[in-house]
């Protein structure tokens, strides 16, 4: 494979030392979107002080009254920031440590070519989602994204690279690199610091990337076809925002040039294999249930399904560990404080999500529900679930993070919202920023 494909160094917006950090960070756009308070708290705490907060649409708010009247506040805000030099230009890949919950997690600061990133489910391009993307769920974010003049990335890429050949030497030698930002970051979020990567570790972490994309190595690590097409980058986190980004290269791309910066994305590429990278479930919250959804999963799996109400969330927990890998199971909350365990034999889908999902929309297509939520967090769900009559909560497994690449190498993208990266609190918190618009031509 030629040197580079598919990637790049970033040229990257910092922000400018003097500014209060810890203000500055919040964490990805795309998460409490059933807690508000969350959000209303974090404003409170920011206030007018500069703030990626001011340069996002957190997504709690899309079906607001005021969603165009924010959009173009955020949209305000990025030039009204470049302007007032509140962000520093900085040119090369970032080595970023993310410290939470006793864990450091590491990962590098690249920008992904577009050319290269298919979200189909067939697709096949070395930039690939490993879950399915909504394509209805594009529009909102196309219409923040289209006159932006920055891009804020919340976007976490995998690499499988077991012997961590690409991250491994930049963050052993750590300790010799130039600290770029330190910060504790709001709300139970952790602390992070960002380092300058030199140009001798650059190079280093480049040629391993494309040792990595090699695809007879490819084929040997996964144990597939030779000749079959490899991944080089398998989008784990914000997969709807790089498809956003894809979808306005494809409507500009005849028009603007090969060399436009709307061409690149702006993304942390993380090793799969990092210890400190844990994959949590992503929970199903149905609001506006109007039927008994124990009897219609009935209905849906005949005598394959098995249902047995428990005493607690607790005992639900429990239960729900002991059933795990005898087909697929979930727990279910409510109404109320009613919990139970329905496991399904001989499940037709590779996952508890694949199982599960299609009966979700399903129950919501027919008006048994009237829409659903993605929930990370066993608490949250609970207090969610239980918070109103009409809430059903489906508790369900993550996909484990060795066999997340298999699967979709073998199997295409797992069904949308399978797994997480972490909790919540663990996503990705804005720091960096990347023009998509105007600027200096990159040489």
């Amino acid at each position: 494979m030629s040197a580079n494909i598919g990637f790049r160094l970033p040229r990257i917006w910092l922000p400018r030392h003097d500014l209060d950090l810890r203000k500055w960070a919040v964490v990805a756009c795309d998460q409490y979107t059933s807690e508000p308070a969350y959000w209303h708290d974090v404003e409170a705490e920011v206030g007018d002080a500069p703030s990626t907060l001011h340069l996002i649409f957190p997504e709690v708010y899309l079906g607001s009254a005021d969603a165009a009247a924010r959009i173009g506040r955020i949209q305000d805000s990025m030039r009204q920031y470049l302007s007032a030099g509140l962000l520093v230009e900085h040119d090369g890949a970032v080595y970023v440590e993310r410290t939470i919950d006793g864990r450091v997690r590491r990962g590098m600061m690249l920008e992904i070519d577009l050319e290269h990133y298919d979200f189909d489910p067939a697709s096949t391009s070395l930039v690939r989602p490993t879950e399915g993307t909504i394509v209805a769920r594009l529009a909102p974010r196309i219409e923040i994204r289209r006159d932006a003049e920055l891009e804020l990335p919340h976007v976490l890429v995998l690499i499988d690279d077991p012997a961590d050949s690409v991250i491994g030497p930049i963050a052993a030698a750590r300790g010799a690199l130039n600290r770029l930002y330190e910060t504790d970051l709001m709300r139970g979020g952790g602390h992070v610091a960002g380092y300058a990567i030199d140009d001798a570790l650059a190079a280093r972490a480049m040629q391993a990337l494309d040792a990595l994309a090699d695809p007879a190595a490819f084929a040997l690590r996964h144990g597939v076809a030779e000749g079959t097409p490899p991944i080089l980058f398998a989008v784990g986190d914000g997969n709807h925002s790089l498809a956003t980004a894809k979808t306005l290269w494809n409507r500009v791309r005849a028009t603007v040039g090969s060399d436009a910066p709307s061409r690149y994305a702006l993304v942390e590429v993380m090793n799969i294999h990092d210890a400190a990278l844990e994959f949590s479930p992503i929970h199903r919250l149905l609001f506006g249930v109007s039927t008994d959804v124990r009897a219609a999963l009935s209905a849906a799996f005949g005598a394959r399904l098995a249902c047995l109400d428990v005493a607690s969330a607790a005992a639900m927990r429990e239960r729900l560990r002991t059933v795990r890998g005898r087909g697929h199971a979930a727990g279910l909350v409510g109404p109320g404080q009613r919990y139970s365990v329905v496991e399904v034999a001989q499940p037709q889908a590779a996952t508890g999500v694949g199982t599960f999902q299609p009966f979700i929309d399903e129950l919501i297509a027919r008006g048994g529900a009237r829409e659903v939520d993605y929930i990370h967090g066993d608490d949250v769900l609970e207090q969610q679930s239980t918070a109103a009559a009409d809430r059903i909560g489906f508790h369900l497994d993550a996909v484990a993070k060795d066999e997340l690449l298999g699967l979709v190498v073998r199997g295409g993208p797992l069904p949308r919202k399978t797994f997480s990266m972490g909790e919540a609190h663990e996503k990705r918190f804005y720091i960096e920023a990347r023009r998509i618009r105007g600027g200096v031509a990159r040489p």
